[in-house]
């Protein structure tokens, strides 16, 4: 198994969205950044993420999600109505992928980016690394333990 964190601003779509969703899922959608949509092709079915509720007061971990459908083309950016379409990005050539995530569980509380940054152990973090702006991205096992372990699950 693999851990990864997901942002999204919590005004656009956040956990409670996630949560009122049938079965609470929903594909992830809208990755326009090669590198994060690379990591999403690597996910797995039964792969973890935090979800991180991002651009507000306070930033920080507010749940947890599972991976339960892996990598495929994502439908938006064939939408001319769509804020994600991507001219560039056909049916027969996708540029962009999606997965879908099940939401797990809310955290007992959120933990806050300055939580993160002041705690030495999670130093390596892309996270926490300061021009790190990735919308998905990898958690090392130790940093998903230790991080859970701060939010008290």
């Amino acid at each position: 198994m693999n851990y990864w964190l997901f942002k999204s601003e919590p005004d656009v779509f956040g956990i409670d969205h996630l949560a009122a969703r049938p079965d609470a899922t929903e594909h992830w959608d809208g990755v326009r950044n090669y590198q994060a949509r690379n990591f999403m092709r690597q996910m797995q079915v039964g792969d973890l993420a935090f979800f991180y509720h991002s651009n507000c007061n306070p930033p920080g971990i507010v749940g947890i999600v599972e991976v339960v459908r892996e990598a495929y083309p994502d439908h938006t950016a064939w939408d001319p109505e769509s804020k994600y379409h991507d001219p560039a990005s056909t049916p027969d050539t996708p540029r962009w992928f999606m997965v879908d995530v099940r939401l797990v569980r809310k955290l007992p509380r959120l933990v806050s980016l300055a939580e993160l940054r002041d705690n030495p152990a999670l130093a390596e973090l892309p996270l926490v690394r300061r021009g790190n702006r990735l919308s998905v991205m990898p958690v090392p096992q130790a940093a998903w333990q230790i991080i859970e372990d701060m939010a008290g699950t």
